[in-house]
């Protein structure tokens, strides 16, 4: 299954890479969050719909709801999604650049393999990886202190395998 998922993360990736815009654009707002190459290697598309893959095995796993659920951004490997009404907010960009730090370090595999067990144990509001981004995102909207996210994100990933 986790195949099927990431051949449909990649020709999803594809599709859109036309349509992708460098966070580097974000260089200035998120000074000392994120290095100027780590959003360089990011990407964001803004979409009407965002994409989810329909895969009969995610919805036998559980995952139904989650697949159902109305979300305004969504990260695959280094590029996420958001729909229009969000793409001025600096908080979802910055929620979704915290998803792109777990993919790097965690890889494709197992992002897909902690995401997937997390929200079928959790629900998705209690899924750490979603509990990590919300807790950084708030900091950042609070203007809280500067410090790497992905360096965090890193180091608290590797803690917790």
């Amino acid at each position: 299954m986790l195949n099927r998922i990431e051949e449909w993360i990649d020709l999803t990736n594809e599709k859109f890479s036309c349509h992708r815009k460098s966070c580097a654009l974000f260089a200035r707002d998120f000074a000392g969050f994120y290095s100027e190459e780590f959003l360089s290697n990011s990407y964001f598309v803004i979409v009407d719909s965002i994409p989810k893959p329909e895969l009969s095995e995610l919805r036998q796993t559980g995952l139904g709801d989650f697949l159902d659920m109305e979300v305004q951004g969504i990260t695959y490997k280094n590029t996420y999604y958001i729909v229009p009404s969000v793409a001025q907010n600096l908080r979802l960009h910055f929620h979704e650049l915290v998803h792109v730090a777990q993919w790097r370090t965690l890889g494709t595999t197992g992002f897909l393999q902690r995401y997937i067990s997390e929200v079928q144990s959790f629900t998705y509001d209690e899924a750490p990886l979603e509990k990590l981004a919300y807790a950084f995102d708030h900091h950042f909207s609070q203007g809280g202190k500067i410090f790497d996210v992905p360096s965090y994100v890193e180091n608290e990933i590797l803690q917790t395998l």
